[in-house]
């Protein structure tokens, strides 16, 4: 097991790596040292020639909460430069786990809001627990979910996403799938056996053939290339520096309704 403070990375002895977001308590929230923990986690298994496959979980009762709103809370007295350079951390971190060349499961254990979300389309596929929870909850904090975005228009298509990417409504695992998010809903005890569905059958193909196959869908995929990428950092620097994003972010610490909730 590697030395991480904020994941675990573990393997069996199939060769099957296990990325576990580790911190329970804040409902496996995306802190700056997460973040940077999962950008080296992702290197070195993208190194690790041995490992056939990854299964992508997180500890507790929630997959991801999406990003830690303390470290969100941060880049408000940041300057222009430091807000582009944390927007461009996440993005980076997205990326390497989008390309990593071996196969990406994601063991959706809980509920995955914002930036939850994000993780969940950057796997090849996602199995969620059908008790879990969903939503692009970014707009309801006056910010807007942009370094995820190419990821979940590519898994969702642009359609089906308008349907919840500006919303922040929450769904349930059911529609979860009908979205494209998550291939397949289980019960919270089938969920470990629907896994291994989708692990197996990798360690019966070439992993080499395996690698190059991935690379091929991505490059014939939605393009997601540096300057999407980078346009994605602009847009999240600039929503940090708007007037919604510190009102919505205040009113979250201060447990209070923000300016714009008006009760339906």
């Amino acid at each position: 097991m590697s030395d991480y403070q904020t994941i675990r990375l573990t393997t069996d002895d199939r060769s099957v790596a296990t990325l576990t977001l580790a911190r329970a308590e804040k409902h496996n929230a995306m802190s700056a040292e997460m973040i940077s923990e999962l950008t080296e986690a992702a290197a070195h298994i993208a190194k690790n020639e041995a490992i056939r496959a990854v299964i992508l979980t997180g500890e507790g009762k929630s997959f991801c909460a999406g990003g830690d709103l303390a470290w969100m809370q941060a880049q408000f007295d940041a300057t222009r430069e430091q807000r582009m350079a944390e927007a461009r951390r996440l993005a980076d971190m997205l990326g390497a786990l989008n390309t990593l060349p071996k196969p990406l499961i994601g063991r959706i254990n809980g509920q995955a809001f914002g930036g939850g979300v994000g993780m969940m389309s950057v796997c090849d596929v996602a199995v969620a627990a059908d008790t879990a929870r969903f939503g692009l909850t970014e707009t309801r904090l006056g910010l807007i979910p942009a370094t995820i975005s190419p990821y979940v228009l590519a898994r969702m298509g642009e359609g089906r996403a308008r349907r919840v990417f500006m919303s922040a409504r929450l769904f349930d695992a059911a529609e979860a799938v009908e979205l494209g998010l998550a291939a397949r809903a289980v019960a919270p005890d089938a969920l470990d056996a629907a896994v291994e569905a989708e692990v197996a059958p990798y360690l019966a193909a070439a992993p080499g053939a395996v690698a190059a196959s991935k690379a091929l869908a991505r490059a014939l995929g939605p393009r997601i290339d540096d300057a999407v990428i980078e346009d994605t950092v602009r847009r999240l620097a600039d929503t940090w520096e708007s007037p919604e994003a510190r009102e919505g972010v205040s009113a979250f610490f201060e447990r209070r309704p923000p300016a714009w909730n008006r009760p339906g």
